[in-house]
C-alpha cells in the first residue's frame, strides 16, 4: 500500500502523554495483580492450598491453578473484543480494571486448606479465573487506545508503553512480596503476610480507575463508527460479529499474531515465574535471593521496553521482534546454567539477560499487533491473536518447565522447550509483512474496507 501524507496525529501535544499514563498505569495494576497470583503460586500457595501433597507436586498442582486463568483469557479477548469495537475501548479498560482488582482483592480474604478443605482450592480457581477474563480484554484496549491516538511515525515508542506495565506489574508484585518476606518470618508470612499485597490491590484499582476514568476515546474509533454509521442507511448488508469478520478477512495475521506471542510468552513465564520455584525448590536458594533477582531484572526490562520500541521506529518491527527471539531461543541455554550457580550474581544475570531479549519482542509488539487489522475489528483481532496464543504458550509454561525438571531431573529439557518455542516465534515473524509507518486510519482501504465497517457497523439498537 502507497502511504499517503501522513494527517496530524489525531491526540497530538498534552493529550497523548496523558492516554499513555493512563495505559500504562492501568496495565502495571492489571500485571501486579496478575503476576502477584503467578508469584505467590510459586512460593507459598502449594502449602496454603495443597498442603497434602509433596513440595514439587504441591508446586506443580499450584502453577495448575495459575495455568487455568490462561484460559480465561480468550473468553475475554472474545467478549471485550467484541464490545470494544462496538461501542469503544475506554469503556471496556474501566469493567477490566474493576474485575481484576475485585478477583484479587477476594484472593487476599480467602481461607486456606486447612479452614475449609477442599473448597479453599476451589475458590481460588474461581477467581483465578475471573483474573484472566479482565486480563484477556485489558491487554488489546491498552494499546489500542495508545496506538490510535499517535501518528505512526512514533508509534512504536508510545505504544510500547503500555507494555511497560508487565516489568512495572512485576517490579511491585515481587518488591512487595520481596518487602514483607525482609521484615516477617516464614511463619507469619504464610500465617497471614502473603494477604497484604492482595488486599492492596484494592487501593491501586481506586488510583487507576480515576486515571483511566479522564481519558478520551480513540479519535480513530470515533471516526470509523461515525463513518460506520453513516453508511448503515446505504448497504443492506447483514451485520457481522467483529470475531466473523476478523476470520473472514484478517485470519493471516491472527495465525501471525498467535506465532508471534509463542517464545515472547513462553520465554517470560519461565524466567520470571517458574525460576521463582525453581531457585528455591531446585537450587534451594532463600525466597528473598530469587524475589531479589527477578526484582532488579524487572527493574531492567522497564527501562529497556520504551528504548525497544523507539528502535522498532526506525528499523522496522520484524527486525527488533526477530532478535528478541533468537536471542531468547539460544539463552535459554545459558539460563539455567547460570541459575545452577548458586549465586545471587549468577541468578540476576541470567533472568536480566532473559528479559532483555524478551523485550526486544515484547516493546514492538502493540505497534505490531495494532497495525495488521483495521479500525473496527482492531481490538478483537489484536486481543484474539494474543490472548488465544497465550493458552498454548504462558498458561501451560510454568507446568510444563515444572513436569520436565520432576520427569528428567534436568533443565536442558527446559531449555530446549524455550528454544522451539523461539523457532515458531521466528518463522511467524517471517511470513509477516512490515508494518512500521502504516497509517492505521487506512489498514484495509478500499472496497474491501467498507465491506469489512460494514460488517461489523454498529446496530442502531445497540
Amino acid at each position: 500500500m502507497t502511504a499517503s501524507a501522513p494527517a496530524p496525529a489525531p491526540a497530538a501535544g498534552r493529550s497523548l502523554p496523558r492516554v499513555v499514563a493512563a495505559s500504562l498505569i492501568g496495565t502495571t495494576i492489571e500485571w501486579y495483580d496478575y503476576f502477584l497470583y503467578g508469584t505467590a503460586a510459586a512460593l507459598v500457595f502449594n502449602k496454603l492450598f495443597f498442603p497434602t501433597s509433596d513440595p514439587l507436586t504441591g508446586t506443580l498442582l499450584s502453577f495448575l491453578t495459575y495455568a487455568i486463568g490462561f484460559a480465561a483469557r480468550p473468553l475475554g479477548a472474545l467478549v471485550f473484543g467484541h464490545f470494544g469495537d462496538r461501542i469503544g475501548r475506554k469503556k471496556l479498560l474501566v469493567v477490566s480494571l474493576l474485575l481484576m482488582g475485585g478477583s484479587t482483592t477476594l484472593i487476599g480474604c480467602l481461607p486456606t486448606y486447612d479452614s475449609i478443605g477442599a473448597a479453599a482450592p476451589v475458590l481460588l480457581t474461581a477467581l483465578r479465573l475471573v483474573q484472566g477474563f479482565a486480563l484477556g480484554g485489558e491487554w488489546g484496549g491498552a494499546v489500542l487506545l495508545v496506538s490510535e491516538h499517535g501518528d505512526q511515525r512514533r508509534r512504536g515508542f508510545w505504544a510500547s508503553w503500555p507494555q511497560g506495565g508487565a516489568p512495572a506489574g512485576n517490579l511491585l508484585a515481587a518488591g512487595v512480596l520481596s518487602l514483607l518476606t525482609t521484615v516477617q518470618s516464614d511463619a507469619t508470612f504464610v500465617a497471614w503476610g502473603w494477604r497484604v499485597p492482595f488486599l492492596l490491590s484494592a487501593v491501586l484499582v481506586g488510583v487507576g480507575m480515576w486515571i483511566r476514568l479522564a481519558v478520551d476515546e480513540s479519535p480513530l474509533f470515533k471516526e470509523a463508527l461515525a463513518r460506520a454509521e453513516a453508511r448503515k442507511g446505504e448497504q443492506a448488508q447483514a451485520e457481522q460479529p467483529p470475531l466473523v469478520a476478523v476470520l473472514r478477512h484478517h485470519w493471516r495475521e491472527v495465525l501471525v499474531a498467535m506465532g508471534a506471542r509463542m517464545a515472547e510468552n513462553i520465554s517470560y513465564y519461565v524466567m520470571t515465574t517458574f525460576v521463582l520455584a525453581y531457585a528455591v525448590t531446585h537450587v534451594h536458594l532463600p525466597k528473598q535471593t530469587a524475589l531479589n533477582a527477578v526484582l532488579i531484572a524487572s527493574a531492567v526490562q522497564f527501562a529497556l521496553i520504551p528504548a525497544f520500541g523507539a528502535l522498532s521506529d526506525r528499523v522496522g518491527r520484524k527486525p527488533v521482534y526477530l532478535v528478541g527471539a533468537v536471542g531468547v531461543g539460544i539463552w535459554a541455554f545459558v539460563f539455567f546454567g547460570l541459575v545452577d550457580t548458586e549465586s545471587f550474581g549468577g541468578l540476576v544475570l541470567a533472568v536480566t539477560i532473559g528479559l532483555v531479549f524478551h523485550s526486544a519482542m515484547y516493546a514492538p509488539q502493540a505497534a505490531f499487533f495494532s497495525e495488521l487489522f483495521a479500525t473496527r475489528m482492531r481490538y478483537s483481532g489484536a486481543s484474539i491473536g494474543a490472548q488465544f496464543a497465550s493458552v498454548a504458550a504462558g498458561a501451560p509454561a510454568p507446568l510444563i518447565a515444572t513436569a520436565l525438571l520432576k520427569d528428567y531431573g534436568s533443565s536442558t529439557p527446559i531449555s530446549v522447550y524455550v528454544a522451539i518455542a523461539a523457532l515458531v516465534t521466528v518463522g511467524a515473524v517471517l511470513c509477516a509483512r512490515e508494518t512500521r509507518g502504516r497509517d492505521l486510519a487506512d489498514v484495509g482501504t478500499g472496497p474491501e474496507a467498507a465491506e469489512q465497517a460494514a460488517a461489523v457497523a454498529k446496530p442502531a439498537t445497540a
